[in-house]
């Protein structure tokens, strides 16, 4: 995979003036200079949001809708923000090593159809009771959770932990009328 990867630039507008690093093969570009690539690389930035990500895509790359791999780790993001879900063919979503507070931030990703491979190590959400039962029972279809490989037995423990912790709606809402 071609990788579009840049240096420092606090928020996603700046990207446009940025020159990739340069990666193991040449970064392959359209007739119209935008690169030709189904992944981006932002990671070790400064982002503490995406506003702007989707104009800033559609600049950079000639298919964004192929965006199949993006890499946030790193950055300064405290929340998983919704424009990441507009990318219906992203399978590899790297998020680790960020500042996202609330657990209850992974149920946006549960829309993306083809998301196989998800970070979130190193955020303040993991040290929340539960972590990596709830994002597995959330996201059944991911195979790779922080680079370690979803079993059987993991699978298993996530749904125990579903019916022991998570309430189904219908009860939580007669309980609340009370």
């Amino acid at each position: 995979r071609e990788e579009e990867n840049t240096g420092s630039c606090g928020v996603p507008a700046n990207l446009v003036n940025e020159e990739p690093r340069t990666g193991l093969r040449p970064l392959k570009r359209s007739k119209s200079g935008k690169s030709l690539t189904q992944s981006l690389w932002l990671n070790n930035n400064v982002l503490n949001d995406l506003r702007d990500f989707n104009q800033v895509a559609s600049q950079l790359l000639e298919h964004p809708e192929n965006l199949a791999w993006i890499d946030l780790s790193f950055n300064d993001l405290t929340s998983i923000d919704p424009v990441l879900t507009t990318f219906f063919n992203l399978s590899v979503l790297y998020l680790h090593g960020n500042s996202i507070q609330r657990l209850g931030e992974v149920n946006k990703l549960a829309v993306l159809p083809r998301l196989r491979s998800l970070t979130l190590h190193g955020n303040p959400m993991e040290e929340e009771k539960g972590y990596r039962q709830y994002v597995l029972c959330t996201l059944s279809r991911i195979t790779t959770f922080d680079f370690s490989g979803v079993t059987k037995a993991d699978r298993t423990t996530a749904e125990v932990w579903k019916r022991m912790n998570i309430k189904p709606k219908k009860a939580w809402i007669k309980q609340n009328t009370l």
